[in-house]
């Protein structure tokens, strides 16, 4: 219901009217019936955005961080993440990945759209970088199409530090579902995992035009923050 009322009544007009978002390839999302969008990730926006240009629900993969912050912020955060449908999904692995991974399955056999990022996390500098197996995963063990999502000009709207995006007109570009039937029966294979990840990050540097690292985003950040410490203890 939150959902709705926010992209139908109070948030969304406004992010059109203000922001005037674009979007090309609306076509390739289908109607009705199950199916993964995987996009880059470039800002906090990109989960405004992205659905604001499709008439379907679309629910995101989100950190579960966002729904375990103590205080008064974090209950607003609790509050909006889980009324709007999202799904927490623990980065760290193991078992408690595993249940993002089923709640997530079970949102799909249920014919919905679910939102996710390859990357697990925003990218640290506009580029593009290598994407973890969650996606490929599911869309084996569900049996959906894998729809890539470039999101285009949102890391210009909000760069780091900034609350309130820029007024600059963002942009969508949804790409042709990728079909991963040929691999049916071998979800569990981590070779096949990888070759299937790697063909959704491509149709995304595609479609972004993204300069594309091969190395996880989140040890590029690991390491900016280690040397940010390093320095601030030189300084210091």
């Amino acid at each position: 219901m939150l959902y709705w009322l926010l992209k139908k009544v109070l948030l969304g007009p406004l992010l059109r009217l203000y922001y005037r978002p674009w979007a090309e390839g609306t076509e390739n999302v289908p109607a009705e019936g199950p199916a993964i969008l995987a996009g880059n990730h470039l800002t906090v926006v990109d989960s405004f955005f992205m659905p604001l240009t499709l008439e379907r629900k679309v629910t995101f993969w989100a950190k579960s961080d966002y729904f375990t912050e103590p205080g008064v912020k974090g209950w607003f955060k609790r509050f909006f993440f889980s009324r709007t449908g999202n799904l927490p999904v623990d980065r760290a692995g193991g078992r408690a990945s595993e249940a993002a991974m089923r709640s997530a399955l079970g949102h799909l056999r249920d014919g919905e759209l679910l939102g996710l990022y390859p990357e697990g996390t925003r990218s640290p500098d506009g580029r593009l970088y290598r994407g973890k197996t969650g996606a490929a995963r599911l869309a084996l063990e569900a049996k959906v199409p894998v729809i890539p999502v470039a999101m285009i000009g949102t890391a210009e709207m909000q760069p780091p530090g900034r609350m309130i995006p820029k007024r600059m007109r963002p942009g969508v570009r949804f790409g042709k579902p990728l079909d991963f039937s040929r691999y049916e029966g071998m979800e569990t294979d981590r070779y096949v995992l990888r070759a299937a990840t790697d063909e959704i990050m491509y149709a995304l540097m595609e479609l972004s035009g993204q300069e594309y690292v091969d190395v996880y985003a989140a040890t590029v950040k690991a390491r900016i923050a280690a040397e940010q410490r390093e320095n601030k203890g030189t300084d210091g």
